[in-house]
């Protein structure tokens, strides 16, 4: 079991979406093709060095999703399709970008056809509506809207709606039953 203390008091950080998700391409060209020109995500920044690219494109205000392509490495790229265990991948399982309505997540979904990517049909989770597909790289990737705005709404951890598990962890039964946390873990840099 992790080192743990209780939780920090004062002013909680102010978030503001993600500022970048980091991810590894092995082909840069066919992701500025894919993300700018498949998906509309414009790219807004690139850099580089004798070591590697890195180029970011942008999903919303101050929010982007970034690619580094490493020179002189040899990796092996792997598909992996969205909420599938798989050994390759124990930290990450895919990314859904967020769409404003059940309209533009149809839009979205007609461009990948007409582009030839593979898509799913909507899914309805309840409270999102999504579709997945998947990037030049084989990074596993959602489009979502909110039916129900998990975010717009105060928290009630045990709504059955957008609370549903019926084994919740031990922090949801204390946010259940106090509103707090009685301690977080403690973490260390690699």
């Amino acid at each position: 079991m992790a080192e743990t203390s209780t939780p920090p008091e004062g002013e909680l950080p102010r978030w503001r979406g993600v500022n970048h998700l980091a991810l590894i391409t092995t082909d840069m060209d066919a992701t500025v093709r894919f993300y700018h020109g498949v998906l509309g995500a414009r790219l807004v920044a690139h850099l580089g060095n004798a070591s590697f690219r890195h180029y970011f494109f942008e999903l919303g205000p101050e929010n982007t999703v970034a690619f580094f392509e490493y020179r002189n490495v040899e990796l092996t790229p792997f598909a992996k399709p969205a909420g599938l265990p798989d050994p390759r991948a124990v930290q990450f399982d895919h990314v859904s970008f967020n769409l404003p309505d059940e309209t533009a997540l149809l839009t979205l979904r007609s461009r990948l056809k007409e582009a030839g990517c593979e898509v799913t049909d909507v899914v309805d989770h309840g409270f999102i509506r999504s579709i997945y597909f998947t990037d030049p790289s084989g990074i596993a990737l959602e489009a979502s809207w909110w039916v129900t705005d998990a975010t717009g709404r105060d928290a009630d951890y045990g709504d059955g709606v957008l609370f549903s598990d019926p084994d919740p962890v031990a922090a949801v039964v204390e946010l259940q039953e106090t509103g707090r946390l009685r301690s977080v873990p403690h973490t260390k840099l690699v």
